[in-house]
């Protein structure tokens, strides 16, 4: 599968489409941090986060056939995710439930072994500052700082996905900005907030593989 790691998203769905479904796998590989921190950050908890990621790859891969290459991939499958979100609230009274666990356990998603230990437990509290601080955001401001800030999107895919302005998407991340304390604001590090660790990634890889190779 290493082989195959340099093949960009439209090559791989091209060839997943003529049959080799195996590759799905790479794609689920790339795209579990972004989904995960998604799902987080419209509070759902780490088992409710994962089912709905489940969900969102399951869902792509039936409608592979309908991606038409003109948008990003990722900004794609990040609307299907945000889709899954709101469905998930509308049908149940869904309790805003927080859970920090994920951080208590394993290395971060790619981490490397030279980090020492106290680097590791600032980061992790910082994570933990973050999460509660954003948690108090107005969901249409957190989204905004989670799609731009956590995930990387750019503004214009930010307004793609949330189906606003650009300009909305600038003034939003500004007022979210503002919203956070200015301590959180001075030392956050945004990509490490709601990390999705390698142990979560290979057990939701293989959740996903073992339904699309029975589809």
């Amino acid at each position: 599968m290493e082989l195959y790691q340099e093949l960009s998203e439209v090559v791989i769905i091209e060839r997943i489409l003529l049959g080799e479904k195996s590759l799905y796998e790479i794609i689920v590989r790339r795209l579990n941090p972004y989904l995960y921190k998604i799902g987080r950050s419209y509070s759902y908890n780490h088992d409710d986060t994962q089912d709905l990621m489940q969900d969102t790859f399951i869902d792509a891969y039936k409608s592979l056939s309908q991606f038409e290459g003109r948008a990003n991939f990722k900004t794609w499958i990040i609307r299907i995710m945000i889709n899954n979100c709101y469905r998930k609230k509308e049908k149940s009274s869904f309790k805003n439930e927080r859970t920090l666990e994920i951080h208590e356990h394993a290395q971060p998603l790619y981490a490397t072994m030279k980090q020492d230990t106290q680097h590791i437990v600032q980061n992790r509290e910082l994570g933990h500052i973050l999460e509660e601080a954003l948690g108090q955001l107005a969901e249409d401001y957190r989204m905004v700082f989670s799609l731009r800030e956590i995930n990387g999107l750019s503004v214009a895919e930010t307004a793609s996905v949330l189906n606003i302005t650009e300009e909305n998407v600038k003034v939003r991340l500004h007022r979210a900005k503002s919203m956070l304390r200015k301590e959180v604001e001075k030392s956050y590090s945004p990509n490490e907030l709601f990390e999705f660790h390698a142990t979560y990634c290979n057990a939701m890889t293989t959740r996903v593989m073992s339904i699309i190779n029975e589809l």
